[in-house]
């Protein structure tokens, strides 16, 4: 790809709202653009790191037997009405009419619109377990929208649905996807804590949460400094210095980002919409549900959020957005160029490269390059003429100058080939 003609909008200044740095440097990275308050347009450097954090949660999804599906985001009162969430869920809820008065809402969330789509096909024990997801649109009607991705009226998420015989299915299940989470978070560089906490308008019967250690949290977690007990403070009214209710160590505090939750919800939404199996006694039984939500914009925060300094970000090794970003200091005359593009082609049939092609100064190209985030540099400069490069890995940076005939070794050595 060449610069020139990829859309990053860079800024000098961050926008006059972003209190936090990762809101900051998303908006002068020309990653994301506001449109209204909680709504933003991903623009395409922020849309390759979506798909390659979408790609690593299908990939792990995948490998544990889940399908992907789509639901619609229109959502009709009706089956809210069914399971009792249409009052109940207040005024998060966006709610809408169509030319015939009908009530619509635009959907936080899918149990409703997932258990009517099941509850006809699953009429047996033998067609059970299931296990559906999808990666889609939210919308919620936050009353204080902010920090960018944490707290926005529409966001972008992946939700699972789990569908058993028993609570002993279920509890597999449940033990499956949080290892699934920890797998998933791992391979996007963020280090996860996961927290007992409340189950909050999803219902159910248990929830936990996966929290990103940071300062710019909304939550508070108490956890234990001699075993693996942890929660949200709000769930569990601990505070610093109090005993372990476990070990009777103690307990310590943080902040943290909420990046994915996941419930037991039992049989609350297949008792209320009627979604029943013939089990092994040929007896009519609820269907067991599980319900797995993770915060792919709101992962994409996190991610910024541990991997940057005040003013560059440096993308963790599986969704860096590009492989290289090749940045010479001059792009003049017309030799030159050739052979700058010369050695374009030849690392793009390895690799995924950013060619920097603007008519900028170096100056201007380097701090957006830091901005930009791609790991590895390779910056075209002075030597170029005696067949050198400068190539730096930002991750440690550690700089070499390297033979261009010795380029792609040296290369493979800091990143994966394709």
């Amino acid at each position: 790809m060449k610069q020139r003609m990829f859309f990053v909008p860079t800024l000098k200044e961050a926008p006059k709202d972003a209190d936090v740095k990762s809101h900051k440097l998303m908006g002068r990275a020309g990653l994301i653009k506001q449109l209204a308050a909680g709504i933003y347009t991903y623009l395409p450097l922020a849309q390759r790191v979506i798909r390659k954090i979408e790609t690593i949660v299908r990939e792990e999804l995948d490998a544990r037997g889940c399908s992907e599906m789509l639901m619609p985001a229109l959502q009709p009162r009706d089956i809210w009405d069914e399971s009792g969430r249409w009052a109940a869920y207040g005024p998060e809820l966006m709610r809408l009419k169509d030319r015939k008065e009908r009530d619509f809402c635009l959907g936080p969330t899918h149990e409703e619109v997932i258990t009517a789509a099941v509850r006809e096909y699953v009429n047996s024990y033998k067609k059970l377990p299931l296990a559906l997801y999808q990666i889609q649109t939210k919308f919620r009607d936050e009353m204080r929208p902010r920090f960018g991705l944490m707290r926005g009226r529409e966001f972008i998420m992946k939700d699972l649905y789990t569908f058993s015989e028993n609570a002993d299915d279920l509890d597999y299940w449940y033990n499956l996807m949080k290892e699934a989470y920890t797998r998933i978070f791992e391979r996007v560089g963020l280090s996860t804590r996961i927290v007992s906490s409340d189950v909050g308008q999803i219902g159910g019967d248990t929830a936990d949460e996966f929290m990103v250690m940071s300062e710019v949290g909304e939550d508070t977690i108490t956890y234990c400094t001699a075993c693996a007990y942890a929660t949200n403070q709000e769930f569990s009214g601990l505070k610093a210095g109090d005993a372990c209710p476990e070990c009777g160590g103690t307990i310590a505090t943080a902040k943290g980002i909420e990046v994915g939750n996941i419930f037991k919800l039992g049989t609350k939404y297949s008792e209320s919409m009627n979604a029943r199996f013939t089990d092994r006694e040929g007896k009519l039984q609820p269907i067991v549900m599980g319900c797995y939500g993770l915060g792919i914009s709101r992962t994409l925060m996190a991610i910024v959020e541990q991997h940057s300094t005040e003013n560059a970000i440096v993308w963790p090794q599986e969704v860096r957005p590009f492989d290289v970003h090749l940045v010479p200091v001059h792009y003049k005359g017309e030799d030159h160029i050739h052979q700058v593009d010369a050695l374009y082609e030849t690392l793009r049939t390895r690799y995924d490269v950013l060619l920097d092609d603007r008519d900028e100064r170096a100056g201007v190209k380097f701090k957006d390059a830091d901005l930009i985030g791609v790991p590895v540099r390779i910056v075209v400069g002075k030597s170029f003429a005696e067949g050198q490069v400068e190539v730096v890995d930002r991750r440690n940076g550690q700089t070499q100058e390297v033979p261009v005939e010795g380029l792609v070794e040296a290369l493979n050595d800091l990143i994966k080939e394709k």
